[in-house]
């Protein structure tokens, strides 16, 4: 038993010895690894500078020129000319409501014009007798011929002749004007479009019931759009009508300076911010694309930045080739900014004076030694 367990101690010391040895040969081969030698890149050694505040905010895309297109009147729909991204023109017929009683009224209302006409041909022609009697009459009152009595009564049926004439012409009047009425109300069985544009959107499908003042489209002017940012009510004082900013449109992939042109005065409650509109000039937008835009505050502070081939894209991070003091290039994890031009703020990661690798950066590797 002895001598078994000190068989078992030798071996466990020739094992520990062997394995040390492995360890020593494997250092002394890393220490003499040749390190990697980089060169062609350039350095630049980045700086604390004044920079513009800017106030980042977001918003969307809205048309300048807009028309809710709704009806006056109580119908079904039975014509619909129209859906969604159509272009259509000012005057143009969209749809039509099958309104009965609104036609049937236009129709008594034409009817009405013609028993008016007529009325006032027999009145008129009432008058025109009446005007002959009591010219014949008044010379035979003259000569004596009739007594006061019998002039007196035609002159009552000449006055009677005029003032029912007058009558007939009221209601012949009242008529024109009633059918009027009936023809507007009819003519609103017809939904025009009451600018030129594009349906953006459409809430009543055909044959759908629709109810005075309900929406039935929308229609935009596509020449007219704005970007409407959200902004803080804290800055409502700092930002101004004429402001300039940055502003971004991911959608469209374009990038531009532009200023304010209008700030809504009133707040609103919910989200606590004012509406700050900008003219966009740019073709291909849409109504509620996404944008972004860097308002300059007129103050300046201090940052890094670094051109925006420095900063390498890995997945969700960004990283820099930083020099140390050997030359050797150690990655840098880095949080970055907003992008002005083609360079980018490094909000954290860097400090001043650090030196960053910010051409041919593809050629580095951890620990190679830049020359």
């Amino acid at each position: 038993m002895n001598n078994y367990g000190s068989f078992v101690t030798i071996l466990l010391i020739t094992a520990l010895s062997a394995a040390g040895c492995s360890k020593k040969h494997d250092a002394g081969k890393a220490e003499n690894a040749p390190v990697a030698v980089v060169k062609g890149v350039t350095l630049e050694t980045v700086k604390n500078v004044a920079m513009p505040e800017l106030l980042d905010v977001v918003g969307s895309v809205r048309a300048r020129t807009s028309a809710v297109v709704s009806t006056r009147i109580p119908g079904s729909i039975n014509v619909l000319r129209v859906r969604e991204g159509d272009r259509v023109k000012k005057g143009q017929v969209l749809a039509q409501l099958d309104a009965q009683e609104n036609q049937a009224n236009a129709a008594v209302a034409s009817a009405a014009i013609d028993e008016a006409h007529r009325g006032l041909d027999e009145a008129l022609s009432r008058k025109k007798l009446a005007d002959t009697t009591f010219d014949r009459y008044q010379k035979l009152y003259n000569e004596q011929a009739i007594s006061r009595q019998e002039f007196d009564v035609k002159q009552a049926e000449k006055d009677m002749a005029g003032q029912g004439a007058a009558r007939a012409e009221s209601r012949l009047r009242q008529a024109k004007e009633g059918a009027k009425a009936a023809s507007a109300m009819s003519d609103y069985t017809r939904i025009i479009a009451p600018i030129s544009g594009i349906i953006a959107s459409k809430q009543a499908d055909l044959g759908a019931t629709v109810f005075p003042g309900q929406p039935l489209m929308t229609i935009e002017d596509e020449g007219t759009y704005q970007l409407e940012l959200a902004l803080p009510e804290g800055f409502a004082t700092k930002v101004k009508p004429g402001s300039p900013l940055q502003v971004t449109l991911d959608a469209v992939g374009s990038t531009f300076a532009a200023s304010i042109a209008e700030i809504v005065p009133t707040a609103d409650p919910a989200s606590r911010t004012f509406t700050a509109k900008i003219a966009l000039k740019k073709g291909g937008l849409k109504s509620g694309m996404f944008g972004r835009g860097s308002i300059s505050l007129g103050t300046t502070v201090n940052g890094i930045t670094v051109p925006k081939k420095a900063a390498v894209e890995r997945g969700a991070l960004t990283y820099v080739w930083v020099l140390d003091k050997e030359n050797i290039a150690r990655m840098r994890i880095v949080k970055v900014g907003r992008v002005t031009g083609e360079r980018v703020e490094i909000l954290s990661g860097l400090s001043d004076g650090e030196r960053v690798v910010v051409a041919g950066v593809e050629k580095v590797t951890e620990g190679a030694k830049v020359e």
